[in-house]
């Protein structure tokens, strides 16, 4: 049974925000005291948070869908609705986190580090926020939010400070054993190491990890072997220790030859040209070990690795090169206090930004996209006429529009707000904030009342505000006309 996982993908589905209530407030001798209907509860949050204690994604590779609860609905007498349970998911130390396109959102390094991986959607104003000095006693709410859907691919990446690679059966997973009490299986055949190991060495005062990778072979870079699945886990090493076969009884292979295929793959792979070598030449126990290994030291030194002819067996050599392992960590580990740390970087909205854009489609329609106008849409109940006005009443505010007007849109046009199944599909029916007196008609008539002669608008994106303001400034209202009137009163409140 499969014990180590070091990929899974996340269905993730953060919790919906509770509606909002319709309430009044009744009580003796105040029949109709005022809305008192409070807001929805916040839906459950998903977060990643690093664990230590974990080394393995098995438990997200047998169960890939999490889902945090939901908010509840708002009550009466201004009782807000309970928040949704937020969901903690437990994953260990390197964990890398992408996107359905595989971009790189997060990378998880050291204990208790969190990252947001679905954030569960805001409950709905109740009547009793909605009331205003305008709209005293208002008879809709608006919806709870839905939560964050997300598919994420996690990848861990071992985090250690040496990493050991070589051939199979090379010595990786007895030296390991040797300098730490980690008790990787041990055997006489290749591949026995399955999944990376991870070991602490300890060097006088120092402390440090070491990670053997599963051993490498020509064209593990392109995925043969078990190179391409691990060598992801050499990636945060400081330093790579190459450990030789000097007793190896393949007469075709030898510790020079093998070292140039591992370093030939590691290139191919990339990432990985700065980290320091050394060289660790095992099986020196054999009488054939320590004769290759003396023939091959010099050659290795006039390469400029740092060589050192040990074994793992009886212990021959560890000392030494442990220390040396020890030296080039602490040495890391100075740079990386001295170096600057990484400014963050600000980057505010612009102060032309809108937070909505209107685009004309090829078929005549119009499309509407922005934060702003898709959670509008997302709160409105439709059933409700009131609220229905209330969400016109929001995106003329925000001058959504004057910029259809703009772009050219006409009564009656296919209007969309937001995108995919989500989006509201309407036809657009101009305001006279948003110029419907302009589309064509004498000045003091309104197009939509009385459109015998319709003809095509004049170009509104040529016309600056003050010209708009202008025109909206003369605007002539017939007094004998009630439709007219009461049109007109509407703008007056807005």
């Amino acid at each position: 049974m499969t014990t180590f996982v070091d990929r899974a993908t996340l269905h993730l589905a953060a919790g919906k925000g509770g509606d909002g209530c319709v309430s009044v407030h009744r009580e003796k001798f105040k029949p109709l005291g005022g809305p008192d209907g409070g807001n929805g509860g916040r839906g459950g949050d998903i977060r990643l948070v690093v664990d230590t204690n974990m080394t393995t994604l098995l438990d997200y590779h047998h169960s890939p869908h999490r889902k945090a609860t939901s908010g509840r609905a708002g009550y009466g007498d201004r009782k807000d609705g309970p928040a949704g349970e937020d969901l903690t998911l437990l994953v260990p130390n390197g964990t890398v986190v992408l996107n359905s396109n595989g971009e790189i959102l997060a990378d998880l390094v050291g204990a208790g580090t969190v990252f947001m991986a679905a954030q569960g959607g805001n409950g709905g104003l109740g009547n009793a926020a909605l009331s205003s000095s305008k709209r005293r006693a208002p008879g809709f709410a608006l919806l709870g939010e839905p939560g964050e859907e997300r598919t994420l691919m996690l990848e861990l990446k071992s985090v250690a400070d040496i990493a050991l690679v070589g051939y199979p059966s090379a010595g990786k997973s007895s030296l390991i054993a040797s300098i730490s009490a980690a008790r990787p299986k041990i055997a006489d055949y290749p591949f026995t190491t399955l999944v990376p190991n991870l070991g602490v060495v300890r060097a006088g005062e120092a402390r440090f990890t070491v990670a053997d990778v599963p051993g490498l072979i020509p064209g593990a870079s392109q995925g043969k072997g078990l190179g391409l699945e691990f060598l992801r886990h050499v990636e945060r090493c400081v330093a790579l220790v190459h450990v030789l076969d000097c007793g190896t009884l393949e007469t075709d292979r030898n510790p020079i030859a093998d070292l140039e295929i591992i370093e030939n793959e590691l290139a191919q792979y990339g990432g990985l040209e700065d980290r320091p070598r050394i060289v660790a030449l095992n099986k020196v126990d054999l009488p054939d070990g320590q004769a290759m290994a003396d023939m091959v030291e010099a050659q290795l030194k006039e390469r400029g690795y740092e060589t050192y002819q040990v074994s793992a067996a009886s212990h021959i050599g560890l000392q030494e090169l442990i220390y040396a392992m020890s030296r080039l960590v602490e040495k890391s580990r100075h740079d990386a206090v001295a170096e600057e740390r990484t400014r963050i970087v600000l980057r505010p909205i612009a102060v032309d930004d809108s937070g909505f854009t209107v685009v004309a489609n090829k078929d005549g329609s119009f499309s509407v996209s922005g934060k702003k106008p898709e959670r509008w849409v997302r709160q409105t109940d439709f059933k409700n006429a009131e609220a229905i006005g209330y969400l016109a009443d929001r995106l003329a505010q925000l001058g959504v529009e004057r910029d259809l007007f703009r772009k050219g849109a006409m009564a009656g046009v296919e209007v969309r707000i937001g995108e995919g199944e989500a989006a509201v599909v309407f036809d657009w029916e101009p305001t006279i904030e948003a110029g419907a007196e302009l589309l064509g008609t004498p000045r003091g008539e309104d197009g939509r009342l009385e459109s015998p002669w319709r003809v095509e608008p004049r170009q509104a994106d040529q016309l600056s505000d003050d010209e708009i303001a202008k025109q909206w400034e003369y605007n002539v209202v017939d007094p004998h006309t009630p439709e007219i009137i009461e049109a007109s009163t509407e703008a007056e409140e807005k």
